[in-house]
């Protein structure tokens, strides 16, 4: 029981960051929504910091669990290039979109994606995790894996642009539609196409060396 109230503050409190801002939300507040004392509160978490730290852990226990899920190759970038080739198409395609709908239409993700896209102007902890989920993040991770497939550091980053670019955009283009079954449909057009361009230069240039 007390592990099932645990999970309904964070799932609380994150609703209200998605809402008002970390910053914007005090401990009276998620009590209040909770329908519990602060003093209850308390005995679960000490402090908003605390509850913040624990929804980063359980978005990081996420990410493991869908990549084992999906198995998809180890997130270490050397060698990791020739693997995720060597994965078939559907299975690229099912991962990738299982991280759209990780970052639209799960509630709990969905809510921390916006609590930080809201807060990164604001608070330096929050921007630095916006960057490392969202932006910097997954491009430079992108970039390590396409190094291998290219003659330059820049042309790996362009090739990771080209890939997360769109989903990026495609997850606000998902948040402002009003026919939102009609947005996987350009995601599942974007990768097709991004993976077709990909193995025909792996096929017929090779790894660069």
């Amino acid at each position: 029981m007390a592990g099932d109230t645990k999970r309904r503050i964070l799932e609380t409190a994150l609703e209200l960051f998605a809402q008002s801002g970390y910053l914007g939300t005090s401990m009276s507040d998620i009590a209040k929504r909770l329908g519990i004392t602060k003093a209850a509160l308390y005995k679960h978490y000490t402090c908003k910091q605390e509850i913040l730290d624990r929804i980063v852990e359980r978005m990081n226990e996420m990410d493991y669990e869908r990549a084992k899920e999906y198995e998809m190759p180890e997130t270490e970038p050397d060698g990791l290039a020739e693997a995720y080739l060597s994965v078939p198409i559907e299975k690229i395609r099912a991962y990738s979109a299982a991280q759209f709908d990780h970052w639209t239409k799960d509630p709990f993700s969905s809510n921390f994606r916006k609590m930080l896209t809201l807060e990164q102007y604001r608070a330096p902890e929050l921007a630095q995790l916006y960057q490392n989920y969202l932006a910097a993040g997954p491009v430079e991770y992108m970039a390590a894996i396409f190094r291998k497939l290219t003659d330059s550091d820049g042309d790996a980053m362009q090739l990771a642009l080209e890939f997360y670019g769109p989903m990026f955009l495609l997850y606000n283009v998902y948040d402002g539609a009003e026919d939102k079954a009609a947005v996987s449909p350009l995601l599942d057009t974007h990768i097709d196409r991004f993976i077709a361009k990909v193995e025909t230069g792996y096929r017929k240039n090779g790894p660069a060396t």
